[in-house]
């Protein structure tokens, strides 16, 4: 138990508490001789945080590590980096011994040159830094200027880079800048608030909370809630005590959940942009493809999915304790063994939470969700114990709901496999193949819920009641809306599916462009602001992505209203940059960014050089993201994000009268 709280108190440390900066890294170089230099790293620390050593011992802290990029032999390290004076005192939280920096911290490596031309060297360095209630992981790259550095470099152009690739990357990154000289910025400030967030994390709470209520009509869970209410009630001799532990379990379950989230808060505080790599990797969706037809497959009773059954076994006997740990660990084998019902859930989720901009936040915030509906039975029939005989028995309905939820997943499978294809413009499935496989989805499950086929774990005589039957008739209804969708007509737009089939313009039917709505587009800047400025119009500049649900949900229900579209098609010059393609650049557009910070990032495709480009210009890294610009990058508006038809047209027409007064 004291291991297991351990682990619990190290996994809370990394939720990224402190987003704030706990340390400021300053270099410097001394000279030694010709070709010896000091490569020197000042810290200071800020204060109750302590920075940790480079000499740890194992299943403590992250040490400080330094890796010096030096592919070319260029220079070689004499001796290991030094370190000014430590601390070491225990640590309860790690339980041994820790090394550390209070306040300041100074590093040292000395380097001998090979190539006495060497400009510049790279180095990489991860840390972690915590104060007594949580920590942060960070790593930067320094490029670090060598006196003997020929100044001529730094004003080379463009030109002579591409006849001379031998030139250090940090030249490169100063000719491919993607800072823009936006102007008016201060005037038309953005429109990002904290209110989008708070119904961003509403909206993420709702979703988790819904899916705790269909796991709860599922055969792992259901039959759980009369069994334990009454173990609760009728165990304790005094009532108040009963529902108090009722109440504890409950607790226990919504925190379980919760826990699950935080390894993802560790990732976050690694990289604030990786959970939206994540999301968009190609692979990674892919094997949720295939992770989520594994899922549906379960939920037809071709077979179970559950955990090891020595971890349920493991649990329920910890259960016998008694008092508050065994509580817990009865909460803890009902997660368990509920699993096999639970987890595609879970899984839907998960990935559903990567893809938006709250990132591991709102992955707490949906399982949150998740536990509390799991709880509320649990604490609501101890409270009401009469309530259970209004409870409906366990029978065949709660297999239906399996499988019904089975055909969901291979539905919501599919979208998966969608992104990967769209991102890397495979072409494998266009919109009418996804419609037309959705269409066989939800026809077979409308077959099902007639009783017309059945599964391995359906009763043979079952009847079809008028529940199940309503439902198969909606479904049916559903299926006939989605038979437009095949067409190349102008009926095709089916809106209510918006953001789950791939584009209009991503079809096997001949298209007028490859934008949205057959308008005009530019999807390079450079190339859309010289037309801009070529005809005098003004920009709007559509920060999109080819797997963002609401960036197809504003084109296919927002812009195709003919007003809109009218707006948008006479009036601007539409550049759309899709921050999540994954196109490579060819390697002579490849550069590395330095921002403001001083970080470096690299930029090998093309999703990333427009998102870069809208995390310095505009500060933001969410989609879709709109920005109405002049010719000359003065802003005409307040920046837009997802928003409703008459807001986003007024929007647009301001924009438009801001740039004729100009």
């Amino acid at each position: 138990m004291k291991n297991i709280l351990k682990l619990f108190t190290v996994f809370a440390t990394f939720i990224a508490f402190a987003q704030t900066q706990t340390s400021t890294w300053k270099t410097e170089v001394k000279q030694i001789s010709d070709t010896e230099f000091d490569i020197i790293f000042n810290v200071s620390i800020k204060e109750h945080f302590h920075l940790y050593s480079q000499f740890l011992p194992e299943g403590g802290a992250q040490p400080t590590v330094f890796t010096y990029t030096n592919t070319k032999g260029n220079y070689k390290l004499i001796g290991k980096t030094k370190e000014s004076k430590t601390v070491t005192k225990f640590d309860e939280v790690f339980g041994m011994d820790m090394t550390y920096f209070d306040k300041k911290a100074v590093f040292t490596q000395r380097i001998e040159l090979i190539n006495k031309s060497l400009a510049s060297v790279s180095v990489d360095v991860e840390y972690q830094t915590c104060d007594d209630k949580s920590c942060t992981f960070d790593s930067e790259t320094y490029t670090i200027k060598l006196p003997n550095a020929s100044e001529t470099v730094a004003v080379v152009d463009s030109t002579s880079v591409a006849q001379n690739p031998t030139l250090d990357s940090v030249v490169t990154a100063k000719i491919n800048n993607l800072k823009l000289d936006i102007k008016d910025a201060d005037k038309f400030t953005s429109e990002v608030s904290g209110k989008k967030e708070n119904v961003s994390f509403w909206k993420i709470f709702v979703l988790g909370f819904l899916g705790g209520l269909v796991a709860l009509l599922t055969p792992c869970v259901f039959p759980m809630i009369p069994l334990t209410v009454s173990f609760f009630t009728k165990r304790s001799k005094d009532k108040a005590k009963g529902k108090t532990n009722a109440f504890l379990y409950g607790f226990f379950i919504v925190l379980i959940y919760v826990l699950l989230s935080l390894p993802f808060h560790f990732l976050d505080s690694l990289d604030p942009e990786i959970l939206n790599n994540i999301s968009t990797n190609t692979w990674l969706n892919v094997v949720f493809f295939a992770i989520f037809m594994f899922f549906a497959f379960s939920f037809f009773g071709y077979y179970e999915l559950t955990l090891p059954a020595s971890w349920g076994n493991k649990m329920d006997s910890a259960s016998d304790v008694g008092g508050i740990i065994g509580i817990f660990f009865m909460a803890l084998t009902l997660a368990i063994v509920s699993f096999s019902c639970t987890g595609p859930i879970l899984g839907s989720l998960l990935a559903g939470s990567l893809t938006t901009d709250g990132g591991a936040i709102q992955l707490t915030v949906g399982m949150g969700g998740f536990g509390l509906a799991l709880a509320l039975p649990f604490a609501l029939f101890a409270l009401f114990p009469s309530w259970l005989n209004s409870l409906p028995k366990s029978g065949g309905w709660l297999n239906t709901v399996k499988v019904v939820l089975g055909f969901l997943e291979v539905a919501l499978a599919l979208k998966f496999f969608s992104n990967a294809d769209l991102v890397e413009h495979w072409g494998f499935i266009k919109r009418e193949l996804f419609i037309g496989i959705w269409i066989v989805v939800f026809a077979g499950m409308a077959l099902y819920l007639f009783g017309l086929i059945r599964f391995p774990h359906d009763s043979p005589n079952q009847k079809i009641g008028k529940p199940r039957l309503a439902l198969g008739i909606l479904t049916t209804i559903f299926v006939l809306y989605m038979l437009p969708g095949l067409t190349n007509t102008k009926y095709a737009n089916r809106e209510l599916l918006s953001g789950f089939p791939p584009p209009l313009f991503y079809s096997y039917y001949d298209q007028a462009s490859n934008c949205p709505l057959g308008l005009n587009c530019f999807k390079d800047f450079d190339e859309g602001l010289a037309y801009a400025k070529a005809h005098n119009k003004p920009i709007l500049l559509d920060f999109t992505g080819w797997a963002c649900v609401n960036c197809r949900k504003m084109e296919e229900t927002v812009w195709s209203t003919p007003e809109v579209f009218e707006v948008i098609n006479n009036n601007y010059v539409l550049i759309s940059l899709y921050v999540d393609d994954r196109k490579e650049l060819p390697k002579d557009q490849q550069f590395e960014f330095t921002k403001d910070n001083g970080n470096i990032k690299k930029i090998k495709t093309v999703g990333d050089k427009w998102a870069t480009l809208q995390a310095v210009n505009f500060h933001t890294a969410s989609q879709p993201f709109y920005v109405v610009l002049s010719p000359d990058l003065e802003m005409l508006n307040t920046s837009k994000e997802y928003t409703d038809k008459a807001d986003y047209l007024q929007w647009l027409k301001t924009g438009v009268e801001n740039f004729k007064k100009k």
